[in-house]
């Protein structure tokens, strides 16, 4: 074993390790300080001083066994894997709160301006429309709400004036011109560049650090959305997976739970599946908080209250699958809106405002109960759906999608990269809406539910640019006939007859290097 000399870059890689452990530890502690846990905990901590298996001369320990006795051990754990999965790496204690959103100034300076943009897009509708950026409801108008709260769907506003504040195609053409002005590519020719249309030198991962990443999708791991679907006696594999499922639950261990989805997780189980990952416990106090929202969304009227209504009138209402949830997302994203959670989130990343509804929609197949709906979306939100919208160079943010998924079509799909190139259809620009919304509302519900499953499991996008390279790869022979951009959409216009884990099986581990 090599040892570790005084000075030794062994020795300096070791202490900066420890500076980081360090830091991340007290801000961990200090975000949990003032949570509801630790106020439980100490109420039980305190309670347990007068049990007689608590001793004075062994105190701590004794209490610490109590605790883990009675369960609080565990609340602890999943509630401290809940915040280092969703912390940023943080760097040295001094680093500037900016700095630790982002990291590269470009980036930092695109999302700033990509931000004043839509800022400027909000203001300038109040200008135009004489409103102001929110107002207090009369008396007359809180009732007539209230009453509605539970049929909204069938409120019909005049909502003509009101204007997207942008379309996924808006933001696209940021990221399109996203330039890191100390990077020379070294090509004055062009010849060995990108064919894409995304152009930043960042590190994505290659096909082979994916299979790297997304082991157990491998064709030898057996997956819910493929044996489960064959003809041939699937029973054996899945009755087996829904027991080892109920055994996760029992133990309420939250890593436990995010590993067992990597292969899926069966219909019955995957609420509190995907509840326990996300550490959301619906207790009363988050029931309450809820109301809370519902209170302020009762009395104060916002602008972005009229774009949501609009939002959701112009496409969820006329889906096959979410119309019928019209009235729960409504009702989730007024809330969402005016979460101050949600902001606290953003002392450490930022985003644009969402075409959140789009997201919301397929956890109603899944949570009823409005209060669970709204914790499982905002932690959805905050954990994994903010970077779809989010100028960043985080491997799960849009940009490093995009060029995973350019350089996945360019590198293995060279032909038909070209061919698309020149008919003027670049894949990105019919790829980027699926992407940012998820493939939420373009692949069929159970599909959807499968991939996010992969996302929980893995605690990563990067799969949303792969199953993107993967559709284009299945419906290659196509679009090589294709002549227009018109056609090229026209034949990835539907994806809501694909299987989603045949696809990403065969394109991470049956295509060759």
């Amino acid at each position: 074993m090599r040892r570790m000399e005084p000075g030794s870059e062994l020795e300096e890689d070791s202490e900066l390790d420890q500076r980081q452990l360090s830091l991340t530890i007290a801000c961990i502690v200090q975000r949990l300080r003032g949570s509801q846990l630790h106020s439980e905990l100490e109420r039980e901590a305190r309670t347990s001083l007068h049990k007689t298996e608590v001793r004075l001369e062994s105190l701590k320990e004794d209490l610490k066994e109590f605790l883990r006795k009675s369960g609080w051990e565990k609340k602890l754990q999943n509630a401290v894997y809940r915040e280092l999965n969703v912390l940023p790496e943080l760097g040295h204690a001094c680093t500037p709160a900016e700095h630790m959103k982002e990291g590269l100034m470009y980036i930092r300076r695109a999302q700033i301006n990509w931000e004043k943009r839509v800022l400027k897009s909000l203001n300038s509708m109040c200008t135009e429309m004489s409103i102001p950026l929110a107002k207090k409801r009369s008396a007359d108008e809180q009732k007539e709400l209230l009453h509605k709260w539970n049929e909204m769907g069938t409120d019909e506003p005049d909502l003509s004036r009101f204007r997207p504040v942008y379309a996924p195609k808006d933001f696209l053409e940021v990221l399109i011109n996203l330039r890191n002005p100390n990077y020379d590519g070294g090509d004055p020719t062009g010849l060995n560049g990108s064919w894409g249309l995304i152009n930043v030198p960042l590190k994505v991962k290659d096909l082979t650090a994916l299979r790297n990443l997304y082991t157990e999708l491998g064709l030898n791991y057996e997956q819910l959305g493929i044996d489960d679907s064959m003809q041939i006696s699937p029973e054996p594999f899945e009755i087996e997976y829904i027991r080892l499922g109920q055994k996760v639950l029992s133990k309420k261990d939250s890593a436990a739970a995010q590993q067992y989805v990597r292969q899926g997780c069966p219909t019955t189980l995957r609420a509190d599946m995907w509840a326990l990952i996300l550490n959301v416990n619906n207790q009363l106090a988050d029931s309450l908080y809820y109301e809370q929202l519902k209170s302020n969304v009762i009395q104060h009227d916002l602008l972005v209250d009229n774009l949501i209504y609009k939002d959701v009138k112009l496409t969820a209402s006329n889906d096959d699958y979410y119309f019928v949830f019209e009235d729960y997302l409504y009702q989730v994203l007024l809330c969402f809106s005016r979460d101050a959670l949600v902001l606290d989130h953003f002392n450490y990343s930022s985003a644009s405002p969402p075409k959140s509804y789009i997201k919301v929609a397929p956890l109603c197949f899944l949570y009823h109960e409005p209060s669970k709906l709204y914790q499982v979306f905002r932690e959805m939100y905050v954990r994994f759906f903010f970077r779809l919208h989010n100028i960043s160079s985080h491997s799960s943010g849009i940009v490093s999608l995009c060029l995973v998924f350019e350089t996945l079509v360019q590198t293995y799909l060279p032909q038909l990269f070209y061919h698309l190139r020149e008919i003027g259809a670049q894949p990105l620009r019919i790829s980027f809406k699926w992407m940012v919304r998820a493939f939420s509302g373009y692949l069929a519900t159970d599909q959807l539910l499968f991939l996010w499953d992969r996302i929980l499991g893995y605690n990563s996008l990067e799969i949303l640019a792969v199953l993107a390279a993967a559709v284009f790869a299945y419906r290659a022979e196509n679009l090589m006939e294709a002549t227009s951009l018109a056609a090229a959409e026209a034949i990835l216009a539907d994806l809501s007859t694909l299987q989603v884990m045949p696809l990403l099986q065969l394109f991470l581990f049956a295509t060759s290097n």
